[in-house]
């Protein structure tokens, strides 16, 4: 047999891949222990780089060795001349490249990268956005190499024009890219901006003694301006005819259809003679213990008012509440003025109460707010409805596409959300059918809207009645726009809870529930006005789920019929000790 080649066995070669993995990981930890001990000792020398450099090169993911790495390269940098410095640097860049193409999204490599390039006497930005577009080239979705994309274009002030036409070609070379809408996302606001809000200067500069920086998108109006809005459109329709099934144009999309952010006012003041309360609503949930509420009656800033938010779990929220001193607003007789005064936003509210008037109220309401909805203009209007038909025309194609189907929603709440209920309803529907995993969801978004339109109806009616019976409710949102409501029906919904925001509705006297799964009635808490609740069949088990209502001081009416809890032994006995006041008790 001799000349052959002696074949291994299976048996064989586990055995020296085993041992080869032995000798690696014994080599390992010997430098690596050899590491630790020189940091322990305080060795911040070039012999430490060399170790640490061995073990990255082959995991880049260590993260103290990248901490170990910055002390040495700090210490260094104060026994080196300026020359030596950048070329000790240029070779770090150099060693992370190397890292990068053993894991290129690596986040210690990464957030090294741009912890050296901070450090660099002159650093070399076009390399870095060279390095860049390499790595997005071989994986355009490398959220690492798009942070530190972000962090070089900011440092070297690359026009943001040049970044929207980046953003251009990677998007016209790949639909499916999701980093690329997002960051035009952040792009066109700063460099197309709504009019009205502060304009971006072309690019961020570093040395601020030339122009003043760009605006953060985190902290911009995120609106953009009509004329280039329609051409985005255009673009992303495109994207998604191309591919009706590709999720990222379609998020685009809606973030195309977004409303404006709404701007931070006192929304609405209420205040009753009865109690002596005063009730503030936001148009954004706040902390009023630290922004500054000042309170002035009739002239008199009132020093010893305390305000409270609607519920105790709340630090923030849209809607507070204060006692006003005893005898301040009584007298049915007299008239009084009364400001609200924001003083963190500069703003304030005033609100008359009447002679003969036991309570009153100044607020925008949501149609003035356009709180659901922009005010489009006619072109804008226009452009719309072509959009509208386009992905209609497109659902004929594609009649299970969940992302046509849920646009389509969108793009009718902003032309016209009473108008297209209807027809918003069915879609919802089919949606729950053909994407059933997340039925769910569109249940909350179908309730969402129909919560909307119903307030909508409420203040063109001009009543303080809200009824949403029957309407397969799921769950409950815009509560704090309900401030004012006095009678509400939810009856024969999906709902499961009152939420603490339920709390907000101050004003209610005669609560409807019936026929829903409610077990928890958190929300249920401190209501002064609230005087009936019929809550029949339901899932309320417990004696102690109905302790909310004892902060209900008028509540007279309780109907439980149809409750587990109706099964307690002495239930009659212990509610009466729990609710003394309730009269007209239902089991």
């Amino acid at each position: 047999m001799h000349g052959r080649v002696k074949v291994k066995s299976t048996a064989q070669q586990e055995e020296e891949k085993r041992k080869g993995r032995e000798k690696k990981l014994k080599v390992y930890l010997t430098v690596r222990d050899a590491i630790f001990s020189k940091r322990s000792n305080g060795e911040l020398d070039e012999e430490a780089l060399q170790f640490t450099q061995q073990l990255l090169s082959s995991n880049p993911d260590f993260a103290t060795l990248w901490n170990y790495r910055r002390e040495i390269l700090l210490h260094l940098e104060t026994v080196k001349e300026e020359d030596e410095i950048q070329k000790l640097y240029e070779a770090e860049l150099f060693f992370i490249e190397t890292c990068l193409k053993m894991n290129p999204k690596s986040y210690g490599s990464w957030h090294h990268r741009g912890w050296v390039s901070s450090r660099l006497p002159r650093p070399d930005w076009a390399r870095e956005l060279s390095l860049c577009d390499r790595c997005l080239s071989l994986d355009d979705r490398n959220f690492h190499c798009w942070d530190y994309r972000r962090l070089v274009v900011k440092a070297s002030g690359v026009p943001v024009d040049q970044e929207l036409q980046f953003t251009d070609r990677l998007i016209g070379s790949n639909f499916s890219n999701y980093s690329s809408w997002h960051y035009r996302s952040t792009l066109l606001p700063l460099l197309h901006p709504e009019p009205g809000s502060e304009p971006a200067s072309p690019c961020r500069k570093q040395n601020n003694t030339h122009t003043s920086p760009t605006a953060s998108p985190q902290t911009h109006s995120h609106r953009v301006c009509e004329e280039q809005l329609l051409k985005e459109y255009e673009l992303v329709q495109n994207a998604f005819f191309t591919d009706p099934n590709d999720q990222s144009a379609w998020f685009y999309y809606r973030w195309l259809l977004g409303r404006a952010e709404r701007e931070e006012l006192i929304s609405c003041v209420y205040v009753s003679r009865e109690g002596e309360r005063v009730a503030v609503a936001f148009s954004k949930p706040v902390n009023a213990l630290t922004e500054g509420l000042m309170l002035v009656l009739d002239g008199q800033q009132q020093q010893r008012v305390e305000w409270r938010s609607a519920h105790p779990r709340f630090r923030h929220s849209p809607v507070w509440l204060c006692e006003l001193p005893p005898g301040s607003v009584s007298d049915i007789n007299n008239e009084h003025n009364l400001t609200v005064h924001w003083m963190e936003k500069h703003t304030h509210r005033d609100c008359a109460l009447y002679t003969g008037r036991p309570e009153s109220w100044c607020r925008d309401s949501a149609t003035d707010q356009e709180l659901f909805r922009s005010e489009l203009s006619v072109e804008k209007t226009s452009v719309l409805q072509s959009e509208l038909q386009s992905c209609t025309q497109l659902l004929e194609l594609e009649p299970q596409n969940k992302w046509c189907l849920l646009t389509i929603v969108l793009l009718m709440r902003a032309l016209d959300p009473l108008g297209h209920e209807k027809e918003t309803l069915a879609h919802f529907q089919t949606l729950k059918e053909v994407d059933p995993m997340r039925s769910s969801y569109y249940s909350d978004l179908c309730s969402k809207f129909m919560i909307e339109n119903t307030i909508l109806k409420m203040e063109y009616a001009e009543v303080r009645v809200f009824s949403l019976s029957d309407k397969n409710l799921s769950t409950l949102c815009h509560l704090d726009q309900l401030l004012l409501v006095t009678h509400i029906n939810l009856s024969s919904n999906q709902l499961v809870r009152f939420p603490p925001q339920f709390s907000m509705l101050q004003c209610l006297e005669v609560l409807e529930a019936d026929d829903n799964a409610i077990g928890n009635l958190e929300g249920l808490y401190h209501l002064p006005k609230l005087e009936e609740v019929s809550l029949k069949n339901n899932q309320i088990s417990k004696l102690s789920d109905l302790e909310p209502l004892a902060s209900c001081p008028r509540l007279t009416r309780l109907d439980l019929r149809g409750n587990p809890v109706t099964k307690t032994a002495n239930i009659e006995a212990e509610l009466a000790q729990l609710l003394p006041s309730v009269t007209d008790l239902l089991l």
